[in-house]
């Protein structure tokens, strides 16, 4: 090899590393430190600090503390409250259930019914907590993430098998969504890391997210794809980090409500996907601000936050890493000052 190919490769290899090491800073999942020299640290201190003019929500004073060591999903039916994590769903205004194992992801249907995705299969409990249904495994390679229910559909995100799993109310398999089929212009999804959410608009599609490629994607539930919008971006109208968002709820309007971790955000983005606001920034979400977000070995694993809404508009942010339930509501203008 010649000497300025040496020094080509050497230039290369020193870019993939600041590269790499960049992402796993904003969105890390390392178990140790990097050991390289500060030099190699990507400063992203000032995308912490949201803007004040852009944050359009207000977080309530009062919390829920789960007392969950490890809580994964959260959802909301009417009054109640359901939080999924250490082998059980925790409902706020109800009676707890318990399960098999470690829940990643519910979704709550008629009746109260509650369909819970554990590991590779899905599992069914009655508006009383009673068991009723437990579905076949997606596989050994299945991980379900996210459970949506829409009239007589049950839809799964594999994020094992990169697929999306439409089910009927019985748990048969009607057909699967989003593999790569040039044909159909279907990518394919790109999932790094276990987050994979998806959940039916009130258009009738359904959308999910391809995280690697930083999008939602709109499907009709025979499987086509309609459209999709989002952009890479560490800016605030972009969705940061190696997979992002990790996690999205949509409001009655239409709006979307996504989360991203590594920099832990939640926004705001109206129906065709253009960004409106911030409900919360990593200044408001995580103590210790960017540089906590960010940290070195284990915080940056637990930065999936979740997400849920309720007919009256509050958004309820499952806060993974304190294990609280915390609410946010749109900011009265102007704020009443009672001094």
């Amino acid at each position: 090899m010649k000497k300025n190919d040496i020094l080509i490769w050497v230039f290369v290899g020193a870019a993939v590393v600041v590269g790499g090491v960049a992402v796993w800073l904003i969105d890390g999942s390392g178990d140790s430190g990097s050991g390289l020299g500060d030099e190699f640290t990507y400063d992203v201190s000032e995308y912490g600090k949201t803007d004040a003019k852009l944050v359009m929500y207000q977080e309530l004073p009062e919390r829920f503390d789960t007392g969950m060591k490890a809580c994964k999903a959260i959802a909301v039916s009417g009054k109640k409250i359901y939080v999924a994590g250490d082998n059980m769903i925790r409902v706020v205004g109800g009676k707890d259930i318990k399960l098999s194992g470690m829940p990643r992801c519910l979704a709550v249907g008629e009746g109260g019914k509650v369909f819970v995705g554990v590991d590779g299969h899905v599992e069914v409990y009655s508006g009383a907590g009673k068991q009723i249904g437990v579905w076949d495994s997606g596989g050994e390679k299945a991980l379900f993430t996210s459970i949506a229910v829409y009239e007589d559909n049950i839809f799964v995100a594999d994020a094992g098998r990169r697929v999306v799993v439409r089910y009927d109310l019985e748990g048969n398999v009607v057909n699967e969504i989003g593999r790569k089929d040039e044909k159909r212009n279907i990518s394919g999804f790109v999932i790094p890391s276990p987050y994979f959410d998806l959940a039916v608009a009130s258009d009738g599609l359904l959308r999910v997210v391809n995280p690697g490629e930083h999008r939602i994607e709109a499907y009709t539930f025979d499987g086509d794809l309609e459209f999709s919008w989002g952009e890479p971006g560490i800016k605030i109208e972009g969705f940061c980090g190696c997979c992002n968002p990790v996690n999205f709820a949509i409001l009655g309007d239409g709006s979307f409500v996504t989360v991203e971790k590594g920099l832990v955000r939640v926004k705001l983005y109206d129906e065709d996907g253009k960004f409106s606001g911030v409900v919360a920034g990593v200044d408001a979400l995580v103590p210790g601000g960017v540089a906590k977000a960010c940290a070195f070995p284990a915080d940056c694993q637990s930065g999936g936050f979740d997400v849920a809404v309720d007919s009256d508009g509050k958004i309820y942010v499952l806060d993974t890493r304190s294990g609280v339930v915390r609410y946010f509501v749109r900011k009265i203008e102007p704020l009443i000052n009672t001094n």
